[in-house]
């Protein structure tokens, strides 16, 4: 088992984001506020009470998709096409399409699909931006709270109806102090399951449902732990930037990078995630 990739450690990246200069940065930042602002008027109409045209994506499973999932990407692609027509653009909803700058853009309209139509405020909107070796930049925005969580070039900041501030993670604490949160208590596969509760059955607090909106409280210091499992790269590549650009670490259950997707422990800490991840590999390893 390999150590764990600490915030920092990945010098190509520290060294791809030095280069783009502080100018490239904010026309960056700017593209990715946009999509967002674009997201939120896309989905809102939509949200409790609006038509969501709803289908599944899955025949032997539920695995809803809505018209706002679709036009908040196309508002976002639309918003690239104008400002950003080169780099390249991976989402969830039309795929992947090539660039030419190393850049990419990995959005996720809205992340938490099943709390959107069933009325919860927990889904987001995910933007991240990925150069070569993972996220650099991330956004987690919550249209209906109206908060903005965003990390990376510098910056972790979160905004909404109490002002802005920075972003932090939580003091570290020990297992036992922990709170921890994970989508469905199903967690996956068996071993996920088995993985997941080594760890659940350790800790002070365990709660359900949040999908993205976990990882923004991880980032805003309010909680400790995350731990997920069958992740595409959507649904995590903008809480990397968020969470690590807050002082917290993510990587796969082996202590590598996660942004591709899969299974996924973010910890506010480096101690903490160890022992998170320990219990993990015990329980799925022996």
């Amino acid at each position: 088992m390999r150590g764990p990739v600490h915030p920092g450690d990945n010098g190509n990246r520290g060294r791809a984001m030095r280069d783009i200069s502080p100018d490239h940065q904010a026309e960056l930042m700017a593209c990715a506020h946009a999509m967002a602002d674009a997201a939120r008027a896309a989905i809102l109409p939509h949200f409790r009470g609006g038509s969501l045209g709803t289908t599944s994506k899955e025949a032997d499973s539920y695995d809803p998709v809505t018209v706002a999932d679709r036009a908040a990407e196309a508002a976002m692609r639309a918003v690239l096409a104008k400002l950003r027509p080169d780099d390249a653009v991976l989402g969830e909803e039309e795929g992947a399409q090539d660039g030419t700058t190393g850049l990419t853009w990995v959005l996720d309209p809205i992340d938490g699909t099943r709390g959107f139509v069933s009325g919860t405020p927990t889904w987001g909107v995910l933007i991240s931006l990925n150069n070569l070796d993972g996220p650099i930049y991330g956004i987690i925005d919550q249209p209906y709270i109206g908060e903005r969580f965003e990390g990376g070039f510098g910056r972790a900041l979160m905004s909404g109806p109490q002002g802005s501030r920075s972003l932090g993670v939580s003091p570290a604490a020990s297992l036992a102090e922990a709170t921890l949160f994970t989508t469905f208590p199903e967690v996956g596969t068996a071993e996920d399951r088995a993985g997941f509760e080594a760890v659940r059955d350790q800790v002070q607090l365990t709660r359900y449902g949040c999908d993205c909106y976990a990882y923004a409280l991880l980032a805003a210091g309010q909680i400790d732990l995350v731990i997920e499992a069958g992740l595409n790269a959507y649904d995590i590549a903008a809480p990397i930037a968020v969470i690590q650009a807050a002082g917290g670490i993510v990587t796969d259950w082996d202590g590598g990078p996660v942004h591709e997707g899969g299974r996924a422990i973010a910890a506010s800490s480096p101690a903490l995630h160890a022992e998170a991840m320990a219990l993990v590999q015990e329980a799925i390893h022996g």
